[in-house]
């Protein structure tokens, strides 16, 4: 398979070359970007590496022999801190190239949130694979975003209040990628993915969300809290939350506007 750009297609083809040498491995499938067909030259490349149950435990062991066998790897972490142990993040040089690794075994691909592209299969088993599991984009309940949004403004007032003005950058920027972002994508039929792409996808309305965005200035913080929370007022109209906390509604802005000026 072929993403259509020089660099991924070699390090891709170089990458197979290794890996079917490896009888632990008995498959390796391309997913992200690559799905979709979207790839760019500023791509990363997602690897998903099927392992033998038996050797899984060792394969995971030697995961950072295994990636420095695939190019000149210039570092290297595993991802616990986005809820995935088994990924191996990898940046690779001549060409720089970010790559992801991630060992699984058969089992894992039954829930999976996209169904990627198979670029190795060593025993032909991965079309019935894929088509017996189930690929779900996770997507999060209006209820969701409810249930913690006022929270969230709050503990944001409270350090602009306070004068931790990069706590507050830092709340502002975690709600436009966990509720803002999410919300204008579902309210599109899109995918919940944060804030990837808005600028392509849904381009007229980057500048509202560009509007949450402050300055290191505690007047712009507050500012850009209160474009906030009418921005998230206005993304939940199309689909209501049925615990709207109105209570809390009004008691996290009435404690805005005695602190906020």
């Amino acid at each position: 398979m072929a993403t259509a750009f020089p660099a991924l297609d070699l390090f891709l083809a170089r990458t197979l070359e290794v890996l079917k040498t490896d009888e632990r491995i008995e498959a390796v499938l391309v997913a992200g970007s690559a799905i979709q067909r979207t790839t760019d030259r500023f791509s990363d490349l997602d690897l998903v590496i099927v392992c033998r149950e038996s050797a899984y435990a060792g394969l995971l062991e030697e995961r950072r022999v295994i990636a420095s066998s695939l190019g000149p790897l210039l570092a290297a972490f595993t991802g616990e801190h986005v809820g995935e142990p088994r990924l191996l993040i990898c940046l690779f040089d001549a060409p720089l190239l970010h790559v992801d690794l991630k060992f699984v075994t058969r089992e894992a691909l039954d829930q999976r949130v996209e169904t990627p592209r198979i670029a190795f299969d060593r025993g032909g088993h991965m079309p019935a694979m894929l088509a017996a599991g189930t690929a779900v984009w996770p997507a999060r309940a209006p209820e969701w975003f409810e249930e913690r949004f006022w929270i969230w403004m709050h503990y944001g007032a409270a350090k602009i209040a306070r004068g931790e003005l990069f706590e507050a950058h830092d709340l502002l920027a975690f709600v436009r990628s966990q509720v803002l972002g999410p919300m204008l994508a579902r309210n599109g039929g899109r995918r919940q993915r944060g804030v990837r792409q808005v600028e392509f996808e849904v381009p007229r309305h980057v500048e509202e969300l560009a509007a949450t965005i402050p300055r290191y200035d505690p007047a712009d913080c507050w500012r850009a809290l209160r474009a906030t929370i009418d921005l998230y007022r206005h993304y939940r109209r199309p689909f209501p939350p049925t615990n709207h906390r109105e209570r809390t509604e009004q008691a996290v802005t009435a404690f805005i506007a005695m602190h906020g000026g």
